[in-house]
């Protein structure tokens, strides 16, 4: 692929390897035009300054917004019709871009690096990962090698067409995959090792995060395939119901109000369902297919 790309690194209080991993950008991209431009998300350090000294453009944000407003912001701003992003900490080897880039001419409309299970990995995401990983496959019935990697490339015009549906924090990767998958657009897969981040130690908190998961797989739920979840929960209300009325039945021959309850909120589980379904079926594609 010879078409001129624009890579995107957000970053916060990465001062201590941003200008690594930049530089490290640079020499896996010599002689191809890219475009680097690093999203500083609201700073305290010398994050900016580091990334302009190693040679990438900056865009600044007064205060953090987050990874995916990051994202969204470096892509309005792209000069180029191509996006490549990756993480500012250095766990992405950026010499793994020219196989992602390559892949791009079979047809692909984003390609993914998907980290290779014995690469690093922080333990305490893992059961997360796995548990996403499932739920999409659950969802739009084909499961993702790694459906939140980071290191990705796509076309701007696609991504923008989503931004309406995109989150503004960590999801947003896992979001775009998945609509993309749903939208039956291509999509490959590259295997890449990851390394250790640099500097700071991360900022994942395990209860704080695995609610924002939980959150997550929800949200994505409702955004897809909401019959999925909304059928077995009204098939499950509905059923209690029933079981408890049939065993009252004989014993007192009448029918109690917590069944009759739990038959009734089983009905309207599944109709909010089908509307939220209806609801889902009308989003209107991204342009650029």
């Amino acid at each position: 692929m010879a078409d001129p790309i624009s890579i995107l690194i957000p970053a916060h209080n990465e001062e201590a390897c941003i200008g690594t991993v930049v530089e490290a950008v640079r020499a896996a991209m010599t002689g191809r035009e890219v475009e680097i431009l690093v999203i500083d998300d609201g700073s305290t350090d010398t994050t900016a300054k580091e990334a302009r000294q190693a040679g990438a453009a900056v865009l600044s944000s007064p205060v953090r917004r987050g990874y995916g407003a990051s994202l969204k912001a470096g892509i309005r701003h792209a000069r180029h019709d191509w996006i490549v992003t990756l993480d500012g900490d250095g766990q992405h080897d950026p010499h793994a871009l020219p196989g992602l880039l390559e892949r791009l001419e079979e047809g692909y409309a984003m390609v993914i690096g998907a980290r290779d299970p014995a690469s690093f990995q922080y333990k305490t995401r893992m059961p997360g990962k796995q548990v996403l990983q499932w739920f999409a496959l659950y969802l739009v019935g084909e499961k993702p090698r790694d459906v939140n990697s980071g290191l990705r490339v796509f076309k701007k015009e696609i991504a923008l067409g989503y931004f309406p549906i995109l989150p503004n924090g960590f999801s947003f990767s896992t979001t775009i995959t998945l609509a993309m998958i749903k939208d039956a657009f291509r999509i490959g897969w590259v295997p890449i090792q990851t390394s250790p981040r640099l500097g700071r130690k991360s900022n994942v908190s395990l209860i704080r995060d695995g609610g924002r998961s939980a959150m997550l797989i929800i949200r994505i739920a409702v955004l897809f395939n909401p019959l999925k979840v909304f059928l077995p929960m009204s098939l499950l209300l509905f059923g209690l119901g029933l079981v408890y009325a049939f065993l009252n039945l004989l014993r007192e021959f009448n029918i109690p109000d917590g069944a009759t309850l739990c038959m009734l909120s089983g009905v309207i589980v599944f109709f909010f369902g089908v509307l939220a379904d209806q609801l889902a079926s009308i989003r209107q594609s991204p342009p650029g297919r």
